[in-house]
């Protein structure tokens, strides 16, 4: 593992150096900028392979030693010193088998996609460095290159959601996105303050060694240091109340909506999480813990109704991203952490591929609204196979891999907490509800509009489509329960769970949750999906909707509205904090103007008064002294000159007079 560990830091490297490359040298050269990528992220891919299958040979290793470190850096900070470097653990082999994989068939679509586009080169730059964040986040073995990709990542969001800044909804979005997430990560920043001043280091290590003084002494401290981590993978995976960024990021390209709901920046949060897992379950009793499995409990609930109303084909996909997101913010807070990482993982290559599928039927139909399409099933064979796959992976239908991720994570909260396992069921049937009408509104029936010329999109686009099923298919293999009848010794009795459960086994305070295959559960799970898949066919597929036909659910009246409007949640920011910053802003503004502003005035008035009054006291009393001094001596000296009249007799006479004189006044005295 020493040896490996030694090509880590050219996975990050390989996209960087692509991106100055474009930058610099091949930015006017289109097509080669997006071959650059490609290969780029190829050789990336074909490292992080050899780190996988290094790290499943030498499985063993990480029972006695969990993570192998490499120093880049070190940077003194007065008595102690900051090791900036890399690692392999098992959390780290696991995101490397994902991100690399994903943004792989993502940058081979957006070759196709981004055809003619005239920043294409501009794309692929931005592109190059946003993978660039996210490897480098998931290979850091610190918080302090952690917080400096993180803040890579925010960057290119910023650039890439609002790629297509002439569009007004586009800019807004990008601006919308940054200033949300930016929240978050100062919440992250003093998160890593506080833990630095406590722990003095930031390896994570060093960190996980010294938040068990820190919670003995300080449980308070310790307490606000975790939630302050967990803001910023709140806002930065989208969780409530932060999650308004997401939906609007629908308007950049669609590969960027795939990497940035997939493969890099909202699985950033829950890896996060995941990874400083240790300072959430050192509290006595978790109420930090308890904070995580809230929130994520909500978002999966709500995220999940919103969806259900909505027409967009990607907002409908940006609202069950929100809400699987929750489903594995919910799982950590509840301590699975295996169950919440191999959901990240499944998600990735699922809602990958339903994401890079909405493109290809937007690119086919050339709109994003749901109730203009219809009939694409047969005009796009591939896109419509695909995109079910996807779909089904996401209701949780077996065996594809949603199945099984979701399951576990459901058998967790069912061990753990039943009310979050209620929340999680249900959001479960509704995922499944609107994922059918998603679908049946899309490629079922005939198309609602005339002008609408649906054709398949080129090979370059749906050969991804075709991996990335393969991988929602076939993926959720790796997680089958040990326990599960026949299927789960068959399959090496989870070999992927024991494989990240050694992330944490040198710290005795962190002690993951067993959960054992639950059949009540996972039966009831199928029925919610089967019931929601059901319930969607009924209302959308027997019978499909026709051009000018009301959605059935606006009978639900009140409720759809409220659906419909994303609970007013944009309105309620626009009403309070967005309309109580601008009222703040206005009230400096007027009190820098008429305080601030009058007060400087006034010293400027005043200092110019003083000024005028020195001068005056300069010119006539300073400059009369001397001027007169030298007029005076002028005088004198104009008077004294007629006795220089150079006759050595004048001279003695004026001696002898001057002697006497001075005799005489001597002998006076």
């Amino acid at each position: 593992m020493e040896d490996l560990v030694r090509i880590v830091p050219f996975i990050p490297m390989v996209p960087l150096l692509t991106f100055a490359i474009i930058a610099i040298f091949v930015r006017r050269h289109h097509k080669l900028s997006g071959y650059l990528t490609v290969a780029a992220i190829f050789i990336a891919w074909l490292l992080s392979m050899v780190i996988v299958l290094g790290a499943v040979a030498n499985m063993p290793h990480f029972a006695e030693e969990p993570a192998v470190h490499l120093t880049l850096l070190r940077i003194p900070t007065g008595a102690t010193t900051l090791d900036i470097g890399v690692q392999i653990d098992p959390l780290t082999v696991a995101l490397l088998f994902m991100v690399p994989t994903v943004c792989l068939m993502i940058f081979i679509y957006s070759v196709g996609y981004m055809e003619g586009d005239p920043r294409y080169s501009r794309f692929f730059a931005y592109v190059c460095l946003f993978s660039t964040g996210m490897l480098g986040l998931v290979v850091a073995d610190n918080l302090l290159l952690l917080f400096i990709c993180w803040e890579v990542m925010g960057l290119c969001s910023y650039l890439l959601i609002g790629f297509w800044f002439e569009k007004p909804s586009a800019m807004w979005a990008g601006l919308k996105a940054f200033i949300t997430t930016r929240i978050g990560d100062v919440l992250l920043l003093l998160g890593m303050v506080l833990l630095y001043t406590q722990t003095g280091a930031l390896r994570f290590e060093t960190v996980f060694d010294g938040v068990e003084r820190i919670a003995e002494t300080n449980p308070n401290l310790m307490f606000v240091i975790a939630l302050l981590v967990f803001g910023g993978a709140v806002g930065k995976s989208a969780q409530f109340p932060l999650h308004v960024w997401l939906p609007d990021a629908m308007e950049g390209p669609t590969p960027v909506s795939a990497l940035i709901h997939a493969a890099t920046m909202v699985a950033a949060g829950v890896f996060l999480v995941a990874r400083m897992l240790p300072i959430f379950v050192v509290l006595p009793a978790m109420p930090a813990l308890a904070w995580v499995a809230a929130i994520g409990a909500i978002t999966a609930f709500f995220a999940s109704t919103i969806a259900v109303a909505q027409d967009d084909i990607k907002r409908v996909l940006a609202y069950s991203t929100i809400s699987q997101l929750g489903y594995m913010i919910m799982a950590l807070g509840l301590g699975g952490f295996v169950a919440a990482v191999f959901h990240l993982i499944t998600h990735a290559f699922f809602k990958a591929l339903l994401f890079l599928g909405s493109g290809s039927v937007i690119h086919g139909v050339g709109t994003n609204d749901m109730m203009e399409m219809g009939g694409l099933r047969k005009k796009m064979p591939y896109t419509f196979w695909t995109f079910l796959i996807g779909m089904l992976a996401l209701a949780g239908v077996p065996p594809l891999a949603g199945f099984w991720s979701k399951d576990e994570i459901l058998a967790v909260a069912f061990e753990q907490n039943m009310l979050v396992w209620v929340i999680g069921t249900l959001a479960a049937f509704i995922t499944a509800f609107y994922m059918t009408r998603q679908v049946c509104l899309t490629f079922v029936g005939q198309p609602r509009k005339k002008e609408i010329h649906a054709h398949e999109s080129p090979r370059l686009m749906y050969v991804p489509l075709i991996v990335l099923a393969i991988g929602a298919a076939l993926l959720g293999l790796l997680g089958v329960p040990a326990d599960f009848p026949v299927l789960g010794p068959l399959l090496g009795n989870n070999p992927f769970h024991r494989f990240l459960a050694a992330q944490f086994h040198q710290w005795h305070y962190v002690q993951l949750p067993h959960v054992s295959f639950n059949a009540s559960v996972m039966v009831i799970s199928i029925v919610m999906a089967g019931c929601g898949i059901g319930l969607g066919y009924l209302l959308y597929g027997r019978k499909p909707l026709e051009a000018g036909q009301r959605d059935p659910l606006e009978r639900l009246g009140i409720i759809w509205t409220v659906l419909r409007n994303k609970y007013y949640i944009d309105e309620i920011y626009r009403g309070t904090v967005i309309r109580g910053t601008i009222a703040l802003a206005t009230l400096l503004f007027r009190f820098d103007l008429g305080i601030i502003d009058a007060v400087v005035n006034l010293v400027g008035k005043l200092t110019e008064r003083w000024s005028y009054v020195s001068r005056l006291f300069d010119t006539y009393v300073i400059d009369g002294i001397v001027n007169g001094v030298g007029r005076v001596t002028s005088a004198v000296g104009q008077e004294l000159r007629y006795i220089q009249t150079g006759r050595v007799q004048n001279y003695m006479v004026i001696v002898v007079i001057s002697v006497v004189l001075l005799m005489g006044v001597f002998l006076y005295m």
